[in-house]
């Protein structure tokens, strides 16, 4: 999968695409691979990095959603248990069981989470990752080592799924381009265009780097732009009225010895009504999430102190001894684009989760809400809706069992090379021929130099930060030690793609800066 293969597919001004795909996260891939395995001419244009935003920082789940069906959402929650036993059967490298633990601290509560958990096995017959099960609390101490004993009555075990997000939406792009589809990040849409009639006809967009302006004409445009669905919205109407409330999540990354255990952690009320996990990812783990209306969508937003003192207030009633500020490997901030309330001071709890496919007067098709588990439903309906829209040709669906590039049954888990699935022995060669390429960028992780070449040459990484934070997940991991492996990554990019030096240390600077951001900058007040 290679840049410069894909911006020459662009190339043909004549050319009138089946599709046009803004927006590479979750979403917009999801559709680009839907469309081009029905056998439509798509392309899928993202302003930045697949999944640069969004898609890459989410709490790792692959989940029906226990705090829905806590609200009466049924048909939501089945939806998505569909969706997560088809996620986990077609990205089998990607995706894997993760057991949880609710750790209850009242009798009451482990009848109520069993019953509940009970009703969310049945609701995802055929499609289930493991049967839910009553422990004592003599066992919730074995299965979680670290777990706040006083008061303890027992726990509940259920069962959901755990991946790597990123890496799931690089080899989507894979599958798009795999089925004659064609992909392309860093290119900024500009512009909608329109026909004679006032019909969407295609888009303007720019190359970010070398600045080359281009059209590309197509008889549908999908608006996929998760939290800037509105600003490629307004270039189709100018008239167009905010629909999109961005809500902010925030999650840490501590040591795995704050878990010490392969099971998760999940708080199912926390002193606000919100849900806390505690996932072991990477050998480390991931604990969040936050849920805070934020005034404008950001590409980079900041984590809040309040959203931190939240988290690791609410993990040290769980976890012995409590995580404090300088426990703090990583911390990152993502934001979900939500239906706007109608009503103003609308609690983001409150605002509808699931997706929503809308089409304008000039038949823009926007898709927005949802989340990572249903990204093939979601993308299955949309596809549906520019299908109709634009009278394309109508063919079936065909992703329900759909094999994801990289595809491989059985993957070693111990192996932090096991998401790459059926490339692993492709990588492995790269180190035979190089042995210098078996390198490890940090002493600590077992990320190698193979896997920065790799990820130029065959997964269109184009900086610094494309490689240290979404190939590898050395940024969300260790913000310190991505740092520290920043200036050698530039060197071995700059060689591959036939940078200078001034590239080298532009690289180097941009990334140093946005990891600086990761690292929690209270943390001397510990």
């Amino acid at each position: 999968m290679e840049r410069a293969s894909q911006i020459g597919k662009l190339s043909d001004r004549d050319k009138i695409w089946d599709m046009v795909v803004v927006g590479g996260g979750a979403t917009g891939l999801g559709v680009a691979v839907d469309a081009a395995t029905r056998g439509l001419s798509v392309a899928c244009l993202e302003k930045s990095d697949f999944a640069k935003c969004t898609s890459s920082r989410s709490t790792k789940l692959v989940h029906g959603g226990v705090r829905y069906l806590q609200k009466g959402d049924v048909l939501l929650v089945l939806e998505a248990l569909r969706e997560r036993g088809r996620m986990k059967a077609n990205a089998p490298h990607l995706v894997k069981d993760q057991a949880f633990v609710i750790s209850n601290y009242s009798h009451w509560d482990n009848v109520l989470y069993f019953c509940g958990l009970a009703f969310y096995d049945l609701l995802s017959f055929g499609f289930g990752y493991g049967r839910s099960k009553f422990i004592s609390a003599k066992k919730v101490r074995k299965y979680l080592p670290t777990s706040v004993e006083k008061g303890l009555k027992g726990g509940v075990v259920y069962h959901d799924g755990q991946f790597d997000d990123s890496r799931m939406a690089v080899n989507l792009a894979q599958t798009c381009v795999e089925h004659g589809g064609t992909v392309l990040n860093q290119a900024t849409v500009t512009g909608i265009l329109h026909d004679d009639a006032g019909r969407v006809a295609g888009v303007r967009f720019t190359d970010n780097l070398t600045g080359e302006s281009r059209e590309v004409k197509a008889r549908s445009v999908v608006n996929a732009a998760g939290c800037f669905v509105d600003d490629i919205m307004h270039m189709d109407c100018p008239d167009h009225s905010p629909m999109v409330t961005p809500s902010q999540g925030v999650h840490l990354v501590l040591d795995r010895k704050f878990l010490r255990s392969d099971y998760a952690i999940m708080v199912p009320k926390t002193s606000d009504g919100r849900v806390l996990f505690a996932v072991p990812w990477h050998d480390k783990v991931v604990v969040g999430t936050t849920d805070i209306v934020r005034p404008k969508a950001e590409e980079e937003p900041r984590p809040l102190r309040e959203e931190i003192d939240f988290i690791l207030g609410t993990a040290g009633l769980y976890m012995n001894p409590a995580p404090t500020y300088k426990d703090i490997l990583s911390v990152f901030a993502g934001q979900r684009p939500l239906a706007a309330p109608k009503k103003e001071g609308k609690n983001t709890k409150e605002i509808s989760r699931s997706h929503k496919v809308i089409t304008s007067d000039n038949g823009l098709v926007t898709i927005t809400g949802g989340k990572w588990t249903s990204y093939r439903l979601m993308a299955e309906d949309t596809v549906d809706k520019a299908i109709e829209v634009a009278k394309l040709p109508a063919r079936k669906c065909v992703t329900k069992k759909l094999h994801i590039h990289g595809y491989r049954k059985n993957p070693d888990l111990t192996d932090h090379m096991y998401v790459y699935g059926s490339d692993e022995p492709k990588i492995l060669e790269l180190i035979k021929q190089q042995p210098e390429l078996g390198e490890k960028l940090s002493p600590k992780y077992g990320y190698t130099y193979a896997e920065v070449l790799w990820a130029v040459r065959e997964e269109m990484a184009m900086t610094v930060e494309d490689v240290l934070s979404r190939r590898v997940r050395l940024l969300f991991v260790d913000a310190r030690e991505a740092m520290a492996a920043a200036p050698k990554v530039a060197q071995l990019m700059a060689k591959e793609l036939g940078r200078d030096q001034a590239w080298i240390d532009g690289q180097v600077k941009d990334f140093t800066e946005l990891a600086k951001t990761y690292i929690f900058a209270g943390e001397a007040e510990a």
